[in-house]
């Protein structure tokens, strides 16, 4: 699958700092020590509907970990997938009366020029299901050798029992899996399963539903075995970062893991897994089945700078649940006026400081918020009183794109 065009990044003198990142699975932050290679799977989008805010804080903030990373001197192995065949998308192209792959295709576009506008780096993979299909069955195989999968009516499905490390991702009481599990759209209650919270690894071929031909029989792969699959197969085992929003946490990411776990018989899937809190508007998280969004794309289409978007998302953890509203963009235009004006400038302060600060805030669990306050801090000075070095402002733009993805110029 075509991923996004990936902008210019600029060189920064120096090197940076090595990185920590919150890991829910040990419940604390902790040191993300990559090899010279850093690997990192985040869960895409399941393409139903155009991005909204939710999505793009978790991709802006899984892009600062990208460029913390490569500031550090890794290079940087992405991989996202597309779900772009699933119950959602399938239900959402029958209320529309369109064909489900004219869905899918429209809004996989809408979200490259949304994640293009935002300035994220753009995956070394960008992998959709249908096209990852082969692998899925692979990966089944070898479950299924190893004694994990049961049939149920023509489905195959995992059993969660066969690793020992289930429930080891997300840390949940068995009541709050199960609860987790059906608010997904997981099936506990599905008469016959041997446990509640086994998961389908092949959906079997239902009439009016797309299904491919395979040696599992005519079907089409379920949600968290594609991910394990994709995973597997462009990073293999112990991958320094599982990442999405923290709805991911379970079930998805703690099925993809035990998968793997069984598979490939080796622990960890992941080092670490890294989850970004949720963006509410109205009281409630932002989410297609509620229907409370603001996309990216309507705001572009208003005429709202995508640089003042992204900092309006970074200007929060990325781990917080925050709030949005109209005050967030306001705040946000203001503070890229004052960046734009004071790197305007035919001088400024020096800015070895702001380049030191940003670089500690973004390696301290990609702490965006306190990399914002150290270019407000250096703006304010230089819009106050100037300063006597004219190499200032295009160091501090320079470095405001590189580490936090924000154009100035």
């Amino acid at each position: 699958m075509r991923s996004w065009p990936a902008p210019d990044l600029p060189r920064l003198p120096g090197t940076g700092l090595p990185v920590r990142v919150h890991d829910t699975a040990a419940g604390g932050v902790r040191s993300a020590a990559p090899g010279p290679v850093a690997r990192m799977y985040v869960c895409g989008i399941t393409p139903y509907d155009a991005t909204h805010l939710g999505h793009a804080a978790t991709y802006v903030a899984f892009d600062l970990l990208n460029r913390a990373w490569r500031d550090a001197g890794h290079d940087v192995h992405y991989v996202q997938n597309v779900t772009d065949v699933d119950d959602p998308l399938l239900e959402r192209a029958v209320e529309r009366g369109e064909d489900w792959r004219e869905v899918a295709d429209r809004e996989t576009a809408l979200f490259r020029a949304d994640m293009t506008a935002l300035r994220v780096l753009p995956p070394t993979d960008y992998v959709g299901a249908v096209e990852s299909i082969p692998l899925v069955v692979e990966v089944v195989e070898r479950l299924r050798e190893r004694g994990a999968v049961y049939e149920l009516g023509g489905d195959l499905y995992f059993s969660v029992a066969s690793d020992a490390r289930f429930g080891g991702v997300a840390g949940l009481s068995l009541p709050a899996m199960v609860d987790a599990f059906r608010e997904s759209g997981g099936d506990p209650d599905r008469p016959g399963k041997k446990d509640p919270l086994d998961c389908l690894l092949w959906h079997r071929e239902r009439p009016e539903e797309p299904s491919w031909e395979a040696a599992l029989g005519r079907g089409r792969p379920g949600w968290h075995v594609e991910c394990t699959a994709i995973a597997l197969h462009h990073l293999g085992m112990g991958l320094d970062v599982q990442g999405g929003g923290r709805d991911l946490a379970f079930p998805h990411h703690e099925l993809c893991a035990s998968q793997a776990h069984v598979a490939e018989a080796a622990w960890p899937f992941a080092r670490a897994y890294v989850h970004a809190g949720m963006v509410c508007l109205d009281g409630d998280k932002m989410s297609k089945s509620r229907g409370n969004l603001v996309f990216v794309s309507r705001l572009r289409e208003d005429g709202v700078d995508s640089m003042a978007v992204r900092l309006a998302l970074l200007a929060h953890h990325y781990r917080a649940d925050w709030e949005w509203d109209e005050a967030e963009l306001r705040a946000a235009a203001g503070r890229l006026d004052r960046w734009r004006a004071a790197t305007a400038l035919p001088a400024g302060p020096p800015a070895a400081s702001v380049l030191d600060g940003v670089r500690r805030r973004v390696s301290d669990d990609v702490d965006a918020p306190g990399a914002l306050r150290a270019v407000d801090r250096w703006a304010a000075e230089a819009l106050a009183r100037g300063g006597d070095d004219p190499a200032a402002p295009a160091a501090v733009a320079a470095l405001t794109d590189a580490l936090l993805g924000v154009a100035l110029r």
